[in-house]
């Protein structure tokens, strides 16, 4: 591969990734805890949009148990949001070989 056509691949990936970027940005993650005792939606940068926590969940006698639900599903909805990145980005890096890399 002689080095024009390296660079013409390159600024078409760089193109491709920035798309893939855009429309995983634009979408949403979103993931429950507790069986839908608690369910988060992350956007695409990993802010919440929503959150909803059934009354059933809320015992103020153990706030703790919400606290875990809460984690639970937050970690689960990046889980998702990265997972969807790293299959995005992985099929236009798939079988790139870069001198040095």
């Amino acid at each position: 591969m002689d080095m024009q056509q390296m660079i013409r691949s390159m600024q078409k990936m760089q193109t491709q990734m920035k798309k893939t970027q855009e429309s995983l940005q634009s979408q949403s993650y979103s993931a429950e805890a507790g069986g839908g005792a608690v369910k988060i939606t992350l956007n695409g940068n990993g802010v919440a949009t929503d959150l909803k926590i059934a009354e059933s969940a809320v015992d103020p006698s153990d706030v703790e148990a919400l606290e875990d639900l809460l984690m639970a599903a937050f970690n689960e909805a990046v889980a998702k949001k990265d997972e969807a990145y790293q299959e995005s980005v992985g099929a236009i890096t798939k079988g790139l070989k870069i001198p040095g890399m």
